[in-house]
């Protein structure tokens, strides 16, 4: 078992495992929806992440209503409304997400949610690794990629995870962009 696997699995407890795990998907446009597959095949693909640390396939709910709607506001999103409603009646042991911008993309919603998650005991996954949001660095490093989400929101099209310039590869390769975008200074 490789340092981060035997890290994860440090994490996973019997009383994680014994509450279901949600699999949030969602895309900020329905043209994304649509021209994006791969970017939905890879969110889906987080229940393998799941079932690897422990959870049965019968224990992860897929919530994907929110497809074609940002993550700008909580407003107008039932499925994230009802991810945190059933985080914070301990119902999830784990929320997977592909990348926070995916949950929230605005610190408000994705703060109150490292709270309710950190409440309640539920961890935390994505791309990256495995978070609890109970633990002081966890919370840090999780609380930085909600900001820089929500940094990346105000700078539409311009920065955005499907960017070359923010995330240089393609299908794993890395290439090129042909040009780096820098915030302007104010």
């Amino acid at each position: 078992m490789n340092t981060s696997a035997a890290s994860a699995a440090g994490k996973v407890t019997h009383e994680h495992l014994r509450r279901d795990a949600y699999l949030y998907v969602r895309q900020s446009t329905l043209k994304q929806v649509l021209s994006n597959t791969e970017s939905t095949a890879r969110q889906y693909a987080l229940r393998g992440r799941a079932v690897a640390l422990g959870w049965a396939e019968s224990q992860i709910i897929v919530i994907d209503t929110d497809q074609g709607q940002s993550g700008a506001s909580a407003a107008d999103r039932e499925g994230f409304q009802r991810l945190v409603a059933d985080v914070g009646m301990g119902h999830a042991g784990i929320v997977l997400g592909l990348e926070v911008s995916r949950l929230a993309r605005n610190n408000t919603d994705w703060h109150r949610l490292l709270e309710i998650c950190a409440l309640a005991g539920t961890l935390i996954l994505d791309e990256d690794g495995l978070y609890d949001p109970a633990n002081f660095n966890d919370r840090l490093l999780l609380g930085l990629k909600g900001t820089m989400s929500e940094a990346l929101c105000g700078r539409p099209h311009k920065a955005s995870y499907a960017n070359p310039s923010v995330m240089p590869t393609w299908r794993g390769k890395l290439f090129a962009p042909s040009k780096i975008w820098l915030p302007s200074s104010a």
